[in-house]
């Protein structure tokens, strides 16, 4: 029986892999919410980061977040795929808005 291989997604340049983290499905009050009512969460974590942004000098700067570092991003920012069955989001590093600690 072979083996299942995962695959490895290395984001280009300034680019980044978040994978979103899903909230509560219920408001302060206890309300259940239904998934049509459910908006896409904004934070999610960093699962991979390109190299860095080229500047127009030919430099290279590294880019500011990190593997494993949860970040919140822009609402309509970046592009959704799905890897082996997981959905992930690939957004330009200026799409993210600030990274919690």
């Amino acid at each position: 029986m072979a083996a299942e291989v995962k695959t490895v997604i290395k984001p280009l340049g300034d680019r980044v892999v978040v994978k979103r983290i899903e909230e509560e499905p219920k408001t302060k009050g206890g309300i259940v919410l239904p998934d049509t009512a459910k908006e896409k969460p904004q934070k999610g974590k960093v699962i991979a980061v390109g190299s860095g942004r080229i500047l127009d000098n030919g430099q290279k700067v590294p880019l500011e977040v990190k593997e494993g570092g949860i970040v919140v991003f822009a609402k309509y920012g970046g592009t959704e795929i799905e890897i082996d069955g997981e959905e992930y989001v690939i957004l330009s590093e200026r799409d993210l808005l600030a990274v919690l600690q």
